[in-house]
C-alpha cells in the first residue's frame, strides 16, 4: 500500500499528490512514469513522474480529473492509499546520458502546455541542479491553468507565461511566443515540448523551420503502460514504436502526429476499446524483452 502524504489542487480539477513510494523514488529519472491503481478492481493509470525525493522516499504525480478513474482518484485525500504504485517505467530523458560539460554549454527551451508542466518540472530540476541554462514557456487557457510556475522559477529557470485569453503573460499560442523569442535573437540548442498532441505537432513544425532539434512526450497515448494493449502504438520515422516502452519521449520531427491523434481519439470510444482488444488478441503489441507480447 502506498500512502498519500500530500494533496493539493493546482488548478480546477488538476491535482498534485505526493505519494510514499521509497523504491520508486530511489530509481526514478526525469521523463519516466508510474502506473497507479486505486484499489484491486481499479483501472491501471499511467502517470508521468512530476517529482521524486529520495530522502523522503516520495514520488509526486499530477493528474487531471477527466474520466471515471481519475474522478475516483480525486476523492482520495491525504492519508489514503493506492493499492499499486509501480515504476519507474519508460525510458528516461536522453539528456541525462549526455556529457555534462557539453550540456552546460547548451541552452534548452521547454514548452509546457497545461498538465504537460508536470513532466517538464523534473527535467528542469535535473538540468538546473547540474548547471544547465533553461528557458520554459508555461502555457494554459487562463492564468488559473498555469502550473508549477513558482516552482520552476525557484529552480532558476527563465519562465515565460502564455495564456489563450491574455490573463497572464503573452496572449496567444505557445508556438507564436516561441517564434517571437527565437526571432528576437534567443539561441536555443534543443526544444522539449510536452502537452496536448496538437501543441507538440505545431511546435515541431515550427522548430523544423529553424533547424532546431525538438523532443516531444507521447505520454498521453499510454493506456496499459506495458506495451501489451497496443493502444500507444505510433509511427516514428516510419517505424512502429510504443510510447510506454520505447518512449515516452521521441524526436518530434519523426513523429506521425496525425496517426497519434487518431489513436488518442479512438481509444476514448467503446468501438476503439474493442479494436485495441482485437489488436492485442492478434498480436499487434510490443515485443517486449522476455518474450511478452
Amino acid at each position: 500500500m502506498y500512502q498519500i502524504i500530500e494533496k493539493r489542487e493546482l488548478a480546477p480539477s488538476i491535482i498534485l499528490m505526493e505519494v510514499e513510494a521509497p523504491r520508486v523514488a530511489k530509481s526514478a529519472k526525469p521523463g519516466q512514469f508510474v502506473i497507479v491503481r486505486i484499489d484491486e478492481k481499479g483501472e491501471r493509470l499511467p502517470l508521468t513522474v512530476c517529482n521524486y525525493d529520495i530522502e523522503k522516499g516520495t514520488v509526486t504525480i499530477v493528474f487531471q480529473a477527466v474520466g471515471k478513474s481519475t474522478n475516483q482518484m480525486l476523492k482520495l485525500n491525504k492519508g489514503d492509499y493506492f493499492v499499486d504504485f509501480a515504476g519507474p517505467l519508460g525510458q528516461p530523458s536522453e539528456f541525462i546520458h549526455e556529457d555534462l560539460e557539453k550540456l552546460r554549454k547548451e541552452r534548452i527551451m521547454f514548452v509546457a502546455g497545461g498538465v504537460g508542466a508536470a513532466p517538464v518540472y523534473p527535467q528542469v530540476k535535473w538540468l538546473r541542479e547540474n548547471g544547465v541554462d533553461v528557458d520554459v514557456i508555461v502555457g494554459g487557457k487562463t492564468k488559473d491553468y498555469l502550473l508549477l510556475v513558482d516552482e520552476m522559477k525557484e529552480l532558476g529557470a527563465s519562465v515565460h507565461l502564455c495564456t489563450d485569453d491574455g490573463s497572464a503573460g503573452y496572449k496567444g499560442l505557445v508556438t507564436n511566443l516561441l517564434k517571437e523569442l527565437i526571432d528576437k535573437g534567443n539561441k536555443y540548442d534543443v526544444v522539449i515540448a510536452i502537452g496536448p498532441m496538437i501543441m507538440m505537432k505545431f511546435v515541431s513544425k515550427l522548430t523544423e523551420e529553424y533547424g532546431l532539434k525538438t523532443i516531444v512526450s507521447l505520454n498521453t497515448l499510454m493506456v496499459d503502460g506495458t506495451g501489451m494493449c497496443g493502444a500507444c502504438r505510433v509511427s516514428i520515422g516510419g517505424e512502429t514504436k510504443f510510447a510506454c516502452v520505447d518512449g515516452p519521449e521521441f524526436d518530434g520531427s519523426l513523429v506521425n502526429f496525425d496517426e497519434a491523434m487518431r489513436r488518442q481519439t479512438l481509444y476514448k470510444s467503446e468501438e476503439g476499446k474493442q479494436l485495441v482488444a482485437k489488436e492485442k488478441a492478434e498480436g499487434h503489441t510490443c515485443k517486449c524483452k522476455g518474450g511478452t507480447n
